[in-house]
């Protein structure tokens, strides 16, 4: 009696587990020997919008934005604390030094923040992607913020589904 209670226990939990939805989020992996951290930028459906910052130890893996993706493109900068240097792009979005959240994307020094170039993660309209970086930084597109010295020419960072 105790096996058939066990067994049929075991049946609900698997069936309530089959049912759960998925995880859906953008992630980001860090594989450098770094601290990095990073802002995101994201179009919803109130305009643009970024955000930071997360930090993400070496060799690890957090999410910056949690549920199903509802853009096809978001923008990400990062900074290496530990070396210097950084990941950008040609991507002109508003930041600032501390902790934010920033609505806008335009003129964005005579509103009291910086301009950063952050670089372009085409998620292909997926619900659930992960953006690794990996290899050398480059020199930040600065316009205006404060930012670590250069590091050696870019390798772009990789995004996968």
């Amino acid at each position: 009696m105790k096996r058939e209670v066990t067994v049929f226990g075991l049946g609900l939990l698997l069936l309530g587990a089959s049912t759960l939805p998925a995880k859906a989020d953008l992630k980001l992996c860090n594989n450098t020997a770094s601290t990095v951290q990073i802002a995101v930028g994201y179009k919803d459906k109130e305009g643009w919008a970024s955000e930071g910052w997360w930090t993400a130890k070496p060799q690890g893996c957090i999410n910056l934005l949690k549920g199903s993706l509802i853009a096809r493109f978001y923008y990400v900068y990062a900074v290496d604390r530990d070396k210097g240097g950084s990941w950008g792009g040609k991507a002109m979005i508003c930041m600032k030094d501390k902790i934010f959240t920033i609505r806008g994307i335009d003129h964005c020094t005579e509103r009291g923040y910086q301009q950063q170039g952050f670089f372009e993660v085409d998620t292909g309209e997926k619900t659930d992607w992960t953006v690794s970086l990996s290899g050398d930084k480059q020199a930040p597109a600065v316009n205006g913020a404060a930012a670590p010295a250069p590091a050696d020419p870019a390798k772009p960072a990789t995004t996968t589904p």
